[in-house]
């Protein structure tokens, strides 16, 4: 199943909410390095109840719209 996630970073707090047929990812984490892209694998995966190697990024790998799979 593929999902459409928006990725906040430097937000006050980590969390994944639902927003248009998507989710909303915000992390408190900066988008150096793949930081960013690291937390939010590790939420999304305690948000869907699976494992963080379940988990694919499909597209945007630098973008704040990403597409991941699972």
């Amino acid at each position: 199943m593929r999902v459409k996630v928006k990725v906040i970073t430097n937000a006050k707090e980590n969390s994944v909410s639902k927003r248009d047929g998507g989710l909303v990812v915000r992390t408190t984490e900066v988008p150096e390095k793949g930081k960013a892209n690291k937390k939010v694998f590790r939420l999304l995966a305690n948000y869907l109840n699976t494992s963080i190697s379940k988990i694919r990024l499909v597209r945007g790998k630098t973008s704040n719209l990403k597409i991941f799979e699972y």
